[in-house]
């Protein structure tokens, strides 16, 4: 059976969280929607979108069916009301150092394991200009390790409402098209060798580039 979240599905905070931010989109930011019967039914999934704005990772969380987990760099938690909401929302803290985060990486798999739905960017940081950039092999190495369903997504108009270094531009649609699932032999060859993580991450991001907005979208 389809699975749509209601207000009740949610934890208390996300939950609250997720109809504010419902509302101020439907405000200041409402575009095209499209795709979301492309979404998986049940279980955890990955979703992988491109990336120009502060605005991609909650606009592109708010019509997912599963509550999202996001990621958060660590130099994030600090003593105060920040700390409070991104705990009681479960977001995961990454070490942007360098390195590979052992604990956010166990955190992802236990968090696919209890249905939710993890947002990746591939190309690792906004976009300076709003194009796609070259995707980088970390979302890969998750890819290939959780071996789940992995739905493109694309944003447009983003950029246009909060761009990287811009102001916000309130009343500029922001529209999301989601794409058909790939399945780990879609984007996973082992047989790749040292390359595998890198050509799973342009794979993905194919995936990502091929999706357009719908008809007689204006952005």
């Amino acid at each position: 059976m389809s699975r749509t979240y209601t207000q009740l599905d949610m934890e208390p905070l996300y939950g609250f969280s997720h109809r504010m931010l419902m509302a101020i989109y439907g405000l200041c930011f409402r575009g095209e929607i499209s795709g979301q019967e492309n979404l998986p039914a049940e279980g955890g999934y990955l979703v992988a979108c491109n990336h120009t704005s502060m605005l991609d990772p909650p606009i592109v969380g708010l019509f997912l069916r599963q509550q999202v987990v996001f990621f958060a760099r660590k130099t994030l938690w600090k003593p105060g009301i920040v700390t409070f909401w991104l705990d009681g929302v479960s977001t995961i803290p990454v070490d942007r150092d360098g390195g590979t985060d052992v604990a956010a990486f166990k955190r992802v798999l236990n968090a696919l394991k209890q249905n939710r739905v993890i947002i990746l960017f591939p190309e690792g940081t906004r976009s300076p200009d709003g194009n796609l950039q070259k995707p980088k092999p970390g979302i890969g190495l998750i890819a290939c390790r959780a071996q789940v369903p992995i739905v493109p997504a694309r944003i447009f108009g983003a950029a246009k409402a909060f761009g990287r270094g811009g102001r916000v531009r309130l009343g500029t649609p922001v529209s999301v098209t989601y794409g058909k699932p790939l399945s780990p032999a879609d984007y996973d060859d082992p047989r790749d060798g040292k390359q595998r993580y890198q050509r799973t991450a342009e794979r993905i991001m194919a995936a990502i580039a091929r999706l357009q907005l719908p008809p007689e979208t204006v952005i």
